[in-house]
Parts: structure tokens; sequence; C-alpha cells
């Protein structure tokens, strides 16, 4: 009886922690523990600025078009793709484009996912800045520019911008929590790192990039190995670029199982919490291991709410609140149009997603390759 009782607080606890009390509390923080940045527009170092591909030949003439538009000194910026033996018509694109202009280049990689044609590019590279973009993004004239200029404070590495997903073709509703994301994301930056980037838009400094296993990602890896390393990973928000989020919410989910299999590793074999600062350890458990835990947490909580109804009116109400919630997530599923019932619905595939991440990820292990989503493209 007592084990069930502390689960149950457990895991409310860690649910209410982590997705409304950790944000507040950092909100409240960030207000009066700013840690400034020290941008400079003035600075504009030289940069490389790859785009692992597979496949891309829908997308790829687009987005070097876009790259090739950069408000940016033209002598300073070169940009290569890095394609991950990509079988369709990417590379020739790619070449034709480079033949007319000088800063484009192909680096054709044998398949090894997307961190190994990464890290491939970056070898080659030998520039100041290291910026890397997702082939189905497009960044704002000005994207580049606000990136290096957080790259002028001497203690900042990394820097993310600010992925404005545009509006879904049909139920997807990623754009709701995005926001919520990026929300918290601004206050960790100003409380000093953030503590997971995206691959639409971010860049490094070419002696703080770190090769990371093949099978991490560098959303996730690097702005903890930034501060593990005594620098700073921090969010730019004025550098815009938007991308095209899944139509629906199972489509969402899949890719969600996708991503999560390669937190998993990170969280289990990464070694996230050695050598960091006390504020930056609590969120990196605040927001990513108790959020990737979300689904572990709820299935203890439905558990032992159950075990425990008849022991209190706190355990029938927390019992009855997950049953109508399951029941506001499953009128999204057969499309009855209530109010609420798409963020429930997108919340519980999420959340589920979760955990069939970790058993996949403990049966069979995780790929270095990676499957794009269709619909973002």
């Amino acid at each position: 009886m007592l084990a069930l009782v502390i689960l149950f607080w457990v895991a409310l606890g860690a649910l209410v922690w982590t997705h409304l009390g950790y944000p507040l509390v950092a909100a409240a923080l960030a207000r009066v523990h700013t840690r400034r940045v020290r941008a400079d527009a003035a600075f504009l170092p030289t940069v490389t600025v790859i785009v692992a591909a597979h496949d891309e030949e829908t997308v790829i003439e687009r987005h070097l078009d876009n790259l090739l538009r950069l408000d940016y000194p033209a002598e300073k910026l070169q940009i290569v793709v890095a394609s991950d033996a990509s079988t369709d018509a990417t590379d020739a694109i790619v070449e034709r484009i480079a033949s007319l202009n000088p800063r484009v280049r192909l680096l054709a990689c044998p398949r090894g996912g997307k961190v190994a044609a990464q890290n491939r590019a970056v070898r080659d590279a030998t520039s100041e800045v290291l910026a890397f973009s997702d082939a189905n993004a497009t960044w704002a004239p000005d994207a580049l520019r606000h990136l290096t200029a957080a790259l002028a404070d001497p203690a900042v590495a990394y820097v993310c911008g600010n992925l404005r997903l545009q509006r879904a073709d049909g139920s997807n509703q990623e754009g709701a929590y995005w926001r919520y994301e990026l929300w918290l994301r601004a206050s960790e930056s100003r409380l000093g790192s953030v503590t997971g980037g995206n691959g639409s838009i971010y860049a490094v400094k070419r002696d703080a990039y770190v090769e990371v296993d093949p099978r991490f990602g560098h959303d996730l890896a690097f702005p903890y190995l930034m501060v593990q390393n005594g620098h700073r990973a921090v969010y730019a928000a004025a550098a815009h670029a938007f991308e095209k989020p899944s139509t629906d919410t199972e489509e969402e989910y899949r890719r969600k199982v996708r991503m999560f299999e390669h937190c998993w590793l990170i969280v289990l074999k990464g070694k996230m919490l050695r050598r960091l600062p006390p504020l930056y350890w609590v969120a990196i458990v605040s927001h990513r291991h108790l959020r990737y835990g979300s689904g572990l947490l709820h299935l203890v909580l439905l558990a032992t709410s159950i075990a425990l109804v008849g022991h209190g009116w706190i355990y029938a109400a927390v019992l009855a609140a997950q049953l109508a919630f399951g029941a506001l997530a499953a009128a999204a599923r057969l499309r009855l149009g209530i109010p609420g019932a798409g963020l429930a619905y997108y919340y519980l595939l999420v959340s589920w997603a979760t955990v069939v991440a970790l058993r996949r990820y403990l049966a069979k292990g995780v790929p270095a390759v990676w499957e794009k989503a269709e619909g973002t493209r």
C-alpha cells in the first residue's frame, strides 16, 4: 500500500513539474537572473552551411536558392550538400547548381545517416562557423546574420534559431506544442543555455564542434555537450526558419517514435549529467529526462490510481481526470469536433510514442539512418 502511494505521488509530481512547474519556474527565474548574450551584428565570420540530404529532389533546389539569397557577404559563405547516398536526382540537381555558382558544393557520402554525413562535411570545412539546415527548411534573409551575431559572444559556442511551423494541411497539433517549447527555450537561454535545439537552423563555432555518435542527433546532444565543455548554447529568437509540419497527428506520432528512439539512446548512453552546473543539471532532468519519461509516468499514475481508487478522494479524482482526458482524446480520433480534443489526442499519442520508442530501442537499438516524413516536404 505504501509503495503504491509513493509511486502515485512521484508520478503525479513528476508530470506536473515537467509540464507546468519547471516551465513556470524557469520563466520566473529568467526575469531576475538573466545572462545576456553579447551579440554583435557587425560580427561576420566565414560560414559553411551544411545541408545533409537523402533523396531530397523535391526540395533541394528550392532550399539552395533560398540559402544563396541570404543577406550575408557572398565571399564569406559556402554551402555544402552532404548527400547521404541519395538514389534520386538530388546529386544531379546540386551538381547543376554548383556548376553555375562556385559557392555550392556537393559532397557525396556513403549511406551512414544524417550525423555521419554532417561529420564528413565538417572535416572538409575551413570556415570559422558551421551552420546546419534541413533540406525542407526555408530561412529568412537575415537569419544567418542573427546566428553569427550571437556567436560573437566569446562564451557562446552554439546557437539555434526560431523554427516557425507553417499551418499543417491536416489535423496535426504540433504547432501548439512547438510555440510552448519555444517559449520555454527562450527562458532557458536567458538563464544560461538551452537544453535542446532543432535541425532546421543552428550554428556552432568550428573549434567547438564535436563529432558525436552517428546515432545521436545534434538537436539534443550539442547543447549539453557545449555546456560540459564550458560554453553556452543559446537561442536566437530573431533567426527565423520555416518548415511544414507533418500532415496529421498519426504521421506526427510515427515521426516522434523515430525521434524518441534517438533521445532514449542519448539519455541512457550519452552521459548527459556529467560536469554540468547545478541549474543546468536541473534543467536537463526537468525538461529532457522527465519529458521523455512522460509516457511511463502516465502508465504508473494510471495503474496506481486504479489500485488506490477506494482509499481516498484524491485517487478517485485523479483517475476520473485521466479517464476524462482519454475520452476527450478519443473524441478527436472519432472526428467529433469537440474543442480541445485535438490537443488531447496529440498529447496522448506523443506520450505513448515515448513508451513505444523505449521498447523499440531496448529491443533492437537505434539505426543511424533516418526516414523523412513525406508530409513535411
